[in-house]
């Protein structure tokens, strides 16, 4: 006789090694696809947005930038989502921080069209994003918020984290080209569209 552990709606949890799984292929393909931006000058929204605009203006490396910037809002984690949550979260950002040093010096491109890395960036990081998202685990910062209001009112994390990407971009007007700057717009929209159209609450029931 087999058992399963099953959450209050019914559906089935996420076993150890599946939340493991998750978060290594999510923490991959944010890496690459702020691997691909910072190659091509580009930036998203979310913390990593933020990071990636202070990455172009000090010199620092995103890796370090990103880990720091996301650092305050642990306490929120804490306090909403409990330390579970936050102790997952943790670690996503750390795994992103290291693996976005580590892929540049894995990978060198010798040439990138922007409008390629637009694209294929976005869907990277929507789609890492996503596995995060189903399975607990936030990368920091917004995400962090954007998760909280989805679960106490309903509100889909894609939809609040595009209008706070649209704030950061408008940031982003005073560092990037202008053709840049619409690209990364353009690469916003690819990211959150993923989650808002695949995370969408009641829809997918599997919990950590």
């Amino acid at each position: 006789m087999t058992t399963t552990t099953l959450n209050q709606a019914g559906a089935e949890r996420h076993r150890l090694y599946e939340d493991v799984l998750a978060m290594i292929s999510g923490t991959m393909f944010v890496s690459l696809g702020t691997l691909i931006y910072t190659e091509t000058m580009l930036t998203v929204g979310s913390s990593a947005g933020l990071a990636l605009l202070l990455s172009y203006v000090s010199g620092w490396g995103f890796g370090v930038i990103f880990f720091i910037v996301n650092l305050p809002f642990y306490i929120l984690a804490v306090k909403r989502m409990g330390w579970a949550f936050t102790l997952r979260t943790f670690t996503a950002v750390a795994l992103v921080s290291i693996l976005s040093k580590l892929n540049g010096q894995w990978i060198d491109f010798s040439y990138l069209d922007p409008l390629y890395a637009t694209v294929i960036g976005g869907g990277l990081i929507g789609t890492g994003l996503l596995m995060l998202f189903r399975h607990r685990t936030g990368l920091g910062g917004i995400n962090i918020l954007a998760m909280y209001l989805q679960d106490k009112t309903g509100l889909r994390a894609g939809y609040f984290q595009l209008g706070v990407d649209l704030t950061i971009l408008a940031i982003a007007f005073f560092v990037l080209p202008a053709d840049r700057l619409a690209l990364s717009v353009l690469g916003a929209a690819i990211a959150n569209l993923i989650l808002a159209i695949n995370h969408k609450p009641g829809r997918y029931m599997g919990l950590s």
